[in-house]
């Protein structure tokens, strides 16, 4: 912790000297010559190396603490004693986790057969166990900083529908004793299916037979990064063909849902619009979501009182915010070009996440047997959509022609 103390004070030395840089060698029209702008760019680029260096201590930090926590339970019973009844059905009992990890080392793989029954899905595999799939969701919200934002829900089966206010009634000034005048809601339904991601994660049969290699640590990682990156690729830019349909994509297809500029030359007046043009009803809780390219862009910007509208964190776990609100960067995020939307600003709350519940794992024990390595085959079904887009508002750039 006091390494990162000590690179965010370093990290808001660097961006005042780098800002007293802007503003004492920029002309009144904000312009600098192409020798002080170089100069400008190598002092942001160490602020930029600086922010880089402390996500990666909080992320080992986060790491460290996850795998500090204890990977069994202690003994609790008498020696000799006989164990206490497992009182949980199907895939949430004790025998059910022990057997899967047998068949997936392949230990008295005859043996547990019949308990692995319960947790078969429709493709041969065999649903993780309930405490195993927790840490893998935990992983996965690790990996995909958007299951934070958003909200998630588990589904059993099929598409699960949403109903959802499309329009409020009003009330209105009335006579003594009148009549109440009628004013409906009007309601309409969102439906989330699920779509099937899937990964092959291949181990060497040495790593298998290591006793001590950690083989639940290190599927839950690999499940993590590889079905992380491609959850949060999805619920961003997706086109909700056999995926998720992105919030980037949806804000875009939505008729006044953005504030548009005529050229990647954002101004102040612009973020502004785009701040004020989301209802204050869901701006308390807005957060930014752009590309960690378009961030410095916006580092250039003041607003009419001469600060600048990006401001580094100085406390430990308190993000970096643009306009006094918290932003989070993805390099799944559209670029500033001419006809894309890059930046949103929004309550992203309201972009639903459904994930079906039971993640499966299918071991291949010989397609990869010529190369000494064992595959398995992990999956998941989610779906994902934005069910409520006035909640989430975006700055467009205006496409070239």
């Amino acid at each position: 912790m006091t390494k990162i103390m000590d690179l965010m004070e370093k990290r808001v030395k660097a961006w005042n000297a780098a800002k007293q840089f802007l503003d004492t060698h920029s002309d009144n029209g904000g312009n600098v010559s192409a020798e002080n702008a170089a100069t400008y760019d190598k002092m942001e680029k160490e602020v930029t190396d600086l922010t880089h260096d402390i996500e990666r201590l909080q992320r080992q930090e986060e790491i460290d603490k996850m795998l500090s926590q204890p990977t069994s339970s202690p003994l609790t019973g008498k020696p000799g004693a006989k164990d206490e009844p497992d009182d949980k059905p199907g895939i949430a009992s004790k025998a059910y986790k022990t057997a899967f990890w047998d068949n997936i080392r392949k230990r008295n793989y005859y043996d547990v057969r019949n308990v692995l029954e319960v947790g078969t899905d429709a493709n041969g595999g065999y649903l993780v166990p309930d405490e195993y799939e927790k840490q893998l969701v935990q992983a996965l919200t690790d990996e995909n900083f958007f299951r934070s934002l958003a909200h998630v829900i588990q589904t059993q089966s099929g598409t699960h529908t949403i109903p959802i206010v499309a329009s409020h009634g009003t009330a209105s000034w009335m006579e003594e004793n009148g009549l109440y005048p009628e004013s409906d809601e009007k309601f309409d339904q969102v439906s989330l299916s699920a779509y099937k991601l899937g990964t092959a994660i291949k181990v060497s049969e040495e790593l298998m037979n290591d006793s001590v290699f950690g083989l639940e640590s290190y599927i839950s990682q690999e499940f993590a990064r590889r079905i992380g990156a491609a959850e949060e690729e999805a619920f961003l830019t997706g086109n909700g063909d056999k995926k998720p349909e992105g919030v980037f994509t949806k804000v875009k297809a939505t008729d006044g849902a953005t504030t548009e500029i005529a050229n990647t030359n954002i101004t102040f007046d612009a973020i502004m619009d785009v701040f004020h043009s989301l209802r204050s009803v869901y701006r308390n809780r807005a957060t930014w979501i752009l590309n960690d390219s378009t961030v410095k862009a916006l580092r250039k910007i003041k607003d009419n009182n001469g600060n600048y509208i990006w401001q580094p964190s100085v406390v430990a776990g308190q993000p970096d915010t643009i306009l006094n609100r918290p932003y989070n960067t993805s390099i799944y995020a559209p670029e500033l070009a001419a006809g894309n939307v890059p930046i949103l600003f929004g309550d992203f709350s309201y972009y639903w996440i459904a994930e079906r519940q039971g993640r499966s794992f299918k071991r291949l024990s010989e397609l990869y047997a010529a190369n000494g390595q064992i595959g398995f085959l992990a999956s998941e079904r989610v779906d994902g959509k934005l069910i409520l887009p006035e909640a989430v508002r975006g700055l467009s750039v205006k496409a070239a022609g």
